[in-house]
């Protein structure tokens, strides 16, 4: 009797556009599954409530989703004024009202203040561990959570559109930071309180919206690796350098090589076209940290980047 496959060796990124109210373990399943791939997994969590881009990894790209931790991102938010909540947005229950609604002006002033190295209070309801446990797992049990502030970085904030009751945002970030943590300080900071009632995720480090596959694509689209980006799309920082036949056997074994001319310290090497490792350049060695196996295409043509 034949064995059952558990899926194709695909390797990959894709740049999934998230629909709402699916959470980010959803979507790696879905996509998973469309594709028959055999391993996935997502870089950065987005909220069931939250849409937009979620880099999700397949295969041997799995290896360097940590490449996009500190990956510039960018979000559009809109904030309700006159009502905070338990989870600082639409999920939670209303804590506090006020019948202060900011002038466009009023905001754009106080916009400032939110650029650059700032404190942050991640918001109660977040995945950070509190003695062991999620931090929403706790507050959802009616435990009080106050996680300590923390420093991020906002690139830039800007106000994209304004009405009475409540105002549309542009942001870009650093790792760490919580829109909903944002939009609750932006409230504060004008007198009043808010909740985020949308949040599209728009930029991941290389992935940004506009390129964006979404699910109605990817359904009617099937199981074509052709999708995906290659694996080296999170890894154009760093220096490559192309070896030989008899370099890249040594290397997939986990041998070190002799190479006098490579740049020193973390390398990409490939072969014939492909990632090969993730390697670093001491003196005149280089040593193989991360090995990349060779993807199985099974008749479904190249993968996207190849020829």
């Amino acid at each position: 009797m034949a064995r059952r496959r558990k899926g194709l060796s695909i390797t990959g990124w894709l740049n999934f556009n998230k629909p709402l109210e699916m959470s980010s373990n959803q979507a790696v399943g879905k996509a998973r599954w469309l594709l028959k791939a055999k391993k996935a997994g997502h870089a950065g969590t987005l909220d069931p409530l939250a849409t937009g881009v979620l880099p999700i990894a397949f295969g041997e790209a799995t290896k360097v989703m940590g490449f996009l931790t500190d990956a510039e991102k960018a979000y559009r938010f809109s904030v309700a004024w006159g009502a905070s909540t338990t989870t600082d947005d639409l999920e939670g229950e209303v804590t506090e009202r006020s019948d202060v609604r900011p002038s466009k002006s009023a905001i754009e002033a106080v916009l400032p203040r939110f650029i650059g190295l700032i404190q942050q209070r991640p918001p109660a309801y977040s995945a950070i561990k509190v003695n062991g446990q999620r931090a929403y797992a706790l507050a959802r049990a009616g435990e009080e959570v106050v996680l300590n502030s923390r420093d991020v970085t906002i690139h830039d904030v800007s106000l994209r559109k304004y009405e009475p009751e409540s105002a549309v945002f542009d942001v870009r970030c650093g790792k760490g930071t919580y829109v909903r943590s944002l939009a609750r300080d932006l409230a504060l900071a004008l007198g009043t309180v808010g909740h985020v009632t949308a949040l599209e995720r728009r930029q991941v480090g290389p992935f940004h919206i506009e390129a964006a596959i979404g699910l109605e694509k990817l359904e009617a689209t099937g199981h074509k690796p052709s999708l995906l980006d290659p694996l080296e799309t999170v890894l154009d920082d760093i220096p490559a350098l192309a070896v030989s036949d008899q370099d890249a056997a040594a290397i997939r074994f986990g041998r070190a090589i002799s190479n006098a001319a490579a740049p020193l310290g973390e390398i990409l090497l490939s072969h014939n076209g492909e990632a090969l490792a993730l390697a670093t350049h001491e003196e005149t060695m280089i040593h193989p940290k991360k090995v990349f196996q060779r993807p199985d295409h099974d008749g479904d043509g190249p993968l996207k980047g190849e020829s």
